[in-house]
């Protein structure tokens, strides 16, 4: 665990330079705005250790799985999300030595994230070996008022000298991947273009033929005059540089100017991808540098309006979920249901920057509700765009008649994962995506989108279950073999709890939405039953059978569902009793030893239960939390969420508040020694339900909001933005009170502690005390 990240509320400072830190402040310190992203970096030569990292979104390269024998079914490719062209590129030599910060003695650093007006600000003293002393500001953005628009200022003073700076700004496209399974770069040249409106890189990958066009614009001011560039010829594939001499003056410093876009040929035909790129510079560099700042500011006062969450009373706990609410916000805007949220969005490599089941079991409560309605239907858009290839993956495992698997890991639908213990049996991943129709339409109220697109979704997944169980002649009872459930540290296991709770629910569950459909547009349900080739009759009687007669391992004796069969069979040595120097389990034991162990990676029964928290009274779910939470290491960044949810929900504030400040601070602070790779962004929304879910005590019943809220010691008081159906909702929860605060004109009733409550325009305040006698 690192602690050198400065606590305050609305930004994220590092002071001082530690190399040996640098790769973990570049992935906490990286921008995007849902179209690009952008670890962070330095702008001028770095030749210590970095990863360096820009994104497009779904500009993808199906990299060839690495793995030493194949199977039936196993995926040709791992997708991996490109290290793409980077803009920002400077090298300056002042009086022929190069400014690099690994070769400077650096007298004082510092970076703020500004999250709440969405910018990165890097300032220094360095000190060069001729003791040359120079002083740095660099501030930069991705623009979520226009996601084609970054933007860059950097300011250059010489403190001690007079002398010549020589000037290269350019653009790189001469990158690999850190993560290439065979050190092959996925990019060949098209075309380059210098002209006075800037200069145009235009790069395609290959096999997938994205065509990505990086154009920027570079402009330096010396005393508020303009320093004219030379256009460099330089022979150099995927590198296009412009360059120029400048003598400084001591204490007087240049201004470096840098307006950037990244347009690819998903949006644009690839004959108009320069005079776009020509057009989007020249209109934003007529705003220039401070008026998009402004324009950066306003939109992110907008963000922080529908979804900000205020504590009170402790600032690590404060800075920790505005960060994770700043970088879920950075990565995923909903705009094009093409895209999808990866694991590290744009901070990282890891994961291939692909879409995973945390999309829906973590992401869509969030943006369910702090975005439009738009935004989480997209997500749900972007799964029943990839039916097709959900069957395609079925019946390359040797399933028939519609039946879809949804793939672990993908890009455009196929599988692509390169583990077999995950490709073939970690499929609870088909479960989460029925409970996400589930729960968005729950949400929403939105039921029209089962005729629309859930149905046929859910009639694929159920047909996927109904062939994946057989029937045990011992147990009389339908079985699941071979399946790898939430917690990883278990393959090949049978009867894991949890995917046989979500088989039988997602069978039941396609049954009642046809139900909806047929009831309501008996039209439309004729033409799914005929699109699907659904045998009405015989599926549903399957179905029925199944999910009564599901086998759910149980043990009497400890009163606990078992993770799997022969659970118990393994040694119970609790976590507690674990030596701190053996782990991190993952970096610590083998495979084998770990597969042979009692512990859990992250929330498998509890995961279960938190999805289906009704069908469970209080003490079924203590005497589970408490077995399965003792023997979790919580080495998988979507596990503490769900415990510290569950926690408060039993009413116990340490653990709840020791989980939460776990999953919010897990980067920030490296809990899991891996942030250098990249940030956990979706594990992050977790934090936010933690919060919302956990602390708030927030669920949708009956179409009304609950709340059940639970105030952490720690806390003077905490408070929370929603939209619901139309309405904004403000929650703050203190010692004794609810304070209510909405805009809408009409009367609502909002259930707290069980007890419905008269809530409109202004604020209502509820002695929630006083509600518990």
């Amino acid at each position: 665990m690192k602690n050198y990240i400065q606590a305050e509320e609305w930004n994220i400072i590092e002071s001082g330079f530690d190399p040996h830190l640098n790769k973990i402040s570049e992935s906490i310190f990286s921008l995007g705005n849902g179209r690009m992203g952008q670890r962070a970096n330095f702008e001028e030569t770095y030749s210590g250790e970095s990863l360096q990292g820009n994104y497009v979104a779904g500009v993808y390269y199906p990299d060839k799985t690495r793995v030493g024998w194949w199977k039936n079914g196993y995926p040709e490719y791992f997708a991996k999300v490109l290290n793409a062209a980077d803009w920002m590129g400077l090298e300056l030599k002042l009086d022929g030595e190069l400014l690099d910060l690994s070769l400077c003695k650096v007298t004082a650093f510092q970076r703020v994230l500004h999250m709440k007006e969405g910018y990165l600000e890097r300032t220094f003293t360095a000190e060069l070996a001729s003791g040359k002393q120079v002083q740095v500001k660099a501030r930069r953005f991705f623009s979520i008022a226009n996601d084609e628009i970054a933007a860059l200022h950097y300011q250059l003073i010489p403190l001690n000298f007079s002398g010549k700076l020589d000037l290269t700004a350019f653009i790189n496209g001469d990158v690999k991947n850190q993560d290439s399974n065979y050190e092959e770069k996925f990019w060949d040249e098209v075309s380059r273009t210098q002209d006075e409106s800037g200069s145009y890189l235009t790069l395609r990958t290959k096999k997938t033929a994205f065509d990505v066009i990086t154009g920027v614009k570079t402009v330096v001011l010396q005393n508020s005059k303009t320093v004219q560039l030379t256009l460099d010829k330089l022979p150099r594939e995927k590198f296009l540089s412009e360059s120029g001499s400048v003598e400084l003056t001591r204490n007087e410093g240049i201004d470096i100017y840098k307006i950037a876009t990244n347009l690819s040929s998903q949006n644009y035909a690839t004959a108009d991808l320069l005079a776009q790129a020509k057009k989007t510079v020249q209109a934003a560099m007529a705003k220039g540098f401070d008026e998009l700042l402004k324009e950066q500011a306003a939109a992110w006062a907008n963000k922080w309006q529908e979804g900000d969450i205020i504590i009170e009373g402790d600032v690590a706990a404060q800075q920790a979920i505005r960060f994770n609410i700043f970088q879920l916000n950075q990565t995923y805007t909903g705009k094009d249901a093409r895209l999808n949220i990866g694991p590290k969005g744009f901070t990282g490599e890891k994961y291939g920057g692909s879409t995973y089941w945390d999309t829906e079991a973590y992401c869509i409560p969030f943006y369910l509700s702090t975005a439009p309605q738009e935004v989480s239907k997209n997500l749900l858009v972007y799964r029943y765009k990839h039916l097709g290839k959900a069957i395609e993956n079925a019946e390359k495992l040797g399933f028939t008649k519609g039946a879809a698997l949804y793939p672990m890991v993908t890009m455009n639908g196929e599988e692509c994962h390169n583990e077999w213990e995950i490709t073939f049996e970690e499929i609870h991943r088909n479960g989460a995506i029925a409970f996400a129709i589930f729960n968005y339409i729950r949400y929403t109220g939105d039921a029209s989108y089962l005729k629309e697109y859930g149905l046929e979704v859910l009639i694929g997944i159920a047909r996927f279950w109904k062939q994946r169980v057989n029937w045990s002649a011992d147990k009389k009872q339908y079985v699941m073999l071979g399946v790898t459930g939430p917690n990883e540290y278990e393959n090949n296991i049978n009867n894991n709890w949890y995917t046989n709770t979500l088989a039988g629910w997602c069978l039941k569950y396609a049954m009642e939405a046809a139900e909806i459909v047929k009831e309501e547009d008996p039209e439309q349900y004729q033409q799914i039953v005929a699109k699907t080739s659904l045998a009405e009759e015989k599926e549903f009687a399957d179905w029925k059978e199944i999910s009564a007669n599901i086998y759910l391992p149980y043990d009497e004796e400890q009163g606990v569902f078992l993770q799997q069969d022969g659970y118990l069979d393994k040694e119970q040595i609790l976590v507690k009793d674990l030596p701190a120097s053996e782990r991190p389990l993952n970096q610590k034991w083998s495979w084998d030893r770990i597969l042979r162990s009692c512990y859990i990676k992250q929330a498998d029964v509890l995961q279960g239960m938190y999805f289906f928290e009704d069908d469970y009274d209080l003490e079924s779910l203590r005497r589970n939390f408490d077995f399965y939470e003792s023997r979790t290491v919580h080495e998988s960044s979507l596990s503490p969420c769900v415990h510290s949810i569950l926690a408060a929900k039993l009413n116990d504030g340490d653990r709840a508040y020791e989980f939460y400040l776990r999953t919010a601070r897990l980067d920030l602070d490296d809990y899991n020694n891996d942030t250098e790779d990249g940030l956990h962004i979706t594990s992050m929304a977790g934090t936010w339900m933690s919060i919302v879910e956990g602390f708030g005590g927030m669920r949708v019943k009956n179409d009304t909001l609950c709340f059940n809220p639970f105030l952490p010691e720690q806390w003077t008081s905490f408070a929370f933005t929603i939209g619901f159906r139309g309405n904004q909702f403000t929650i703050k929860v203190t010692k004794d009170e609810i304070m209510i605060n909405t805009t809408t004109k009409e009367l609502l009733h909002i259930n707290i502690f069980n007890k419905l409550q008269p809530v409109q325009a202004g604020e209502t305040v509820i002695n929630y005390r006083g509600l518990l006698v």
